[in-house]
């Protein structure tokens, strides 16, 4: 055996320069991509934020129900992977509870629901957020509006539909107060919907649920009106799509005194339809002249569901 060491490589050597010019630049181009993310910050809303466009063509509806831990439990039924599957089924919006009379949190889990806004965002959806009011404290309910209006959103809606003040005339006074203030602290230029009861509910089906519902000074507040018209929940003839639909856009139009005034259907609910239902829903909503239509809510409904309402994405166009 050859006991002789061999000589060192020099510290300059070719072998040792390559090596050092493939880490530098490994450095460089890690470096290089955490900048970028950095700087491009979360994902930029699709054209027509905070415009008519958002409630326009086809939405699905998530509460914080499905979304939070607080309300939801430890894994909740909607997340990321959602909006995704959301985005492949035709999604044009996704409707967003953003607080909960039951949370003393303005908005509920601010991370979480980031990554819900930036999912859709990035995969070319809008995002609304909405909040149902108690009407027992105006200030808090505004409050937690005003805070949802703030979020990155690309729009704003308010579910109104309480009975928690049992007085018709104080809850009505109590609601005209609250979109009154709330129309007065958004930006004029953004609308904002009103998720409303429907017609044919608390017309036909329960008039004693809520009396003199306020439709023409709603509609002189809100941009665009988005009847809860749940045919699932009726019974006879009621529980069919078209009819419940069509007869819902027909009630909203004279009882507004606005032929014209911009109609979002929201249909459902989703575990309790058929096929049959969703196909007359949309001739429904495009027979009544309607700019959209929508599923609640995501949790429930099948994926044969959307393909039926597919065709709700032409609205979008106008």
């Amino acid at each position: 055996m050859d006991e002789t060491e061999p000589e060192a490589a020099p510290w300059w050597s070719p072998r040792r320069r390559v090596l050092a010019i493939v880490a530098v630049a490994a450095v460089v181009v890690a470096t290089v991509a955490i900048v970028e993310r950095v700087d491009r910050g979360p994902p930029d809303p699709p054209p027509g934020s905070w415009t008519m466009v958002v409630h326009r063509g086809l939405g699905a509806w998530v509460d914080d129900y499905d979304w939070t831990v607080e309300l939801g439990g430890a894994e909740p039924l909607v997340d990321e992977d959602d909006i995704e599957a959301m985005a492949a089924a035709g999604v044009q919006t996704v409707y967003v509870q953003t607080s909960h009379n039951r949370s003393a949190s303005d908005v509920m889990e601010p991370e979480r629901l980031d990554g819900l806004l930036d999912a859709a965002h990035a995969h070319g959806m809008h995002v609304v957020a909405w909040y149902l009011p108690t009407l027992t404290d105006v200030d808090d309910d505004l409050r937690r509006l005003e805070a949802a209006a703030e979020l990155r959103v690309d729009g704003l809606a308010v579910d109104i539909e309480t009975t928690a003040v049992e007085d018709v005339a104080e809850r009505n006074r109590r609601l005209l107060d609250l979109s009154e203030r709330l129309r007065a602290a958004v930006p004029a230029e953004r609308p904002i919907g009103a998720i409303t009861l429907s017609a044919v509910h608390i017309q036909v089906v329960n008039p004693a649920f809520w009396p003199e519902y306020p439709w023409a000074e709603l509609a002189a507040t809100y941009d665009v009106i988005m009847p809860m018209a749940y045919w699932s929940i009726r019974r006879g003839e009621l529980q069919e799509g078209g009819r419940y639909v069509g007869e819902n856009i027909e009630r909203i139009r004279a009882s507004t005194g606005d032929p014209d005034i911009p109609i979002h259907v929201v249909g459902g609910i989703a575990d309790g339809v058929t096929d049959a239902d969703l196909t007359a829903m949309v001739a429904a909503i495009e027979d009544g002249g309607a700019i959209g239509g929508s599923l609640y809510d995501w949790v429930t409904s099948e994926p044969e569901h959307w393909s039926t309402l597919g065709t709700l994405m032409a609205l979008r166009a106008g």
